[in-house]
């Protein structure tokens, strides 16, 4: 009994290469008949086999997968300029994937916007005839691939930064740690909130923010609730949105109360409202100090006319732009997405009203006050804050 012919084994990605290969035109005929001799070696054609269906000697094929074995695909199917020299691609030739790499597909004429290896090999072996480099019209992806990984080139992958577009950014972010810092010396060694001095004005300071387009999405069909049988609850795929509310919330920093407002609108009207909240709720001629941001809202034409009604009580202390992790408020609302909105389900609008209500009745049955301790050690609390109170005055 003869000895059975070896086989070499051959990625789905590797074989349709080659075969693409064998279809070429544009290729020299050897470099064909080189793919051919490894697909015929992959199906287990034994060498004389392999010489006799192309139609070449025994020594082109021993010494085409002799190449293949030393070096891959690639070695064996072309030939660097040199005797005894592996196939290579030249630095010419890599400098042109990776500047090709560095754009953007749409860039190109693609509905893409970013490559995968699969398009971007595509796009070199079509345009690389017409720009000089023949050798590349035929080049892998798997070549691509470890030619962008050693420029330590990602064209998939997207990573995001957050551009500093407020050149007052470092003295808004002092000025809001400083009001922590100064917060921070009105609680005792044990956490405790220590009385407020006879001869001083009492300031609340809270930490507001929105949160809109929180959804009302209800099932089609109830859900199936755990048994012997289940072990999570059983939901439809399908379900119906019913409209969207806005919440509107302020963290009291001293005693760690969360006032909720929920409206079915986010504008002037509604930010005013909250702020009569405030007014209702605190003593008067007490000052009511407001951690946020600078949205439209909060400076609108209207909310200063309703100031003016009110003198003396709000101050404002603004986050820069792209600032919103300086609010502690974002950590409260955080927090509400995960115990509370994620994968909740009601009937009606109204019923996601009072199931907000409800959180935040629940949370404040045992308030926690929130404490910001990052970075407060090089704040200077001899610096006064710079507060703004919005008055319409000053608008005009």
């Amino acid at each position: 009994m003869g000895r059975k012919a070896s086989v070499i084994n051959l990625t789905v990605d590797e074989r349709e290469y080659l075969e693409t290969q064998t279809r070429a035109r544009t290729i020299q005929a050897q470099t064909v008949n080189r793919a051919r001799i490894l697909l015929l070696k992959a199906d287990g054609c034994s060498i004389n086999d392999i010489a006799d269906k192309i139609g070449i000697n025994r020594k082109s094929v021993m010494l085409c997968l002799k190449k293949y074995a030393e070096g891959g695909i690639e070695n064996a199917l072309f030939d660097a300029p040199g005797r005894g020299r592996n196939a290579e691609i030249t630095d010419d030739e890599k400098a042109w994937i990776i500047n090709i790499a560095c754009q953007k597909p749409k860039d190109l004429g693609y509905s893409a916007e970013t490559w995968t290896y699969a398009k971007l090999t595509s796009h070199i072996n079509k345009n690389a005839e017409e720009a000089g480099y023949m050798r590349l019209s035929t080049i892998h992806k798997s070549t691509v691939h470890t030619i962008l990984d050693e420029a330590e080139i990602k064209p998939f992958r997207i990573k995001y930064y957050c551009e500093n577009r407020d050149p007052d950014f470092d003295s808004k972010m002092h000025n809001v740690l400083l009001v922590y810092k100064q917060l921070s010396m009105q609680f005792d060694e044990n956490g405790q909130l220590l009385p407020w001095e006879e001869d001083k004005e009492v300031v609340h300071v809270l930490s507001y923010d929105e949160k809109p387009g929180i959804q009302a999405i209800a099932t089609t069909s109830e859900d199936l609730l755990p048994d012997e049988k289940h072990t999570t609850i059983s939901r439809d795929y399908e379900y119906r949105r019913l409209g969207t509310l806005s919440l509107l919330a302020g963290i009291d920093l001293q005693t760690g109360e969360a006032i909720p407002l929920v409206s079915e609108t986010h504008n002037s009207k509604d930010y005013i409202e909250f702020l009569k909240i405030l007014d209702n709720k605190y003593p008067k001629g007490d000052k009511i100090r407001l951690v946020l941001d600078n949205l439209k809202v909060h400076s609108s034409e209207e909310t200063r006319k309703y100031l003016v009604t009110v003198p003396e009580r709000f101050e404002f202390v603004f986050t820069p732009k792209h600032g919103s992790w300086l609010n502690m408020v974002e950590g409260f609302f955080s927090k509400m997405t995960k115990q509370m909105l994620r994968g909740i389900r009601v009937k009606s609008k109204a019923e996601l009203t009072d199931r907000i209500y409800l959180y935040f009745q629940e949370v404040n049955a045992e308030p926690v006050v929130f404490h910001w301790k990052y970075n407060l050690d090089d704040i200077d609390i001899s610096k006064e804050i710079i507060v703004d109170t919005l008055s319409l005055k000053k608008s005009s």
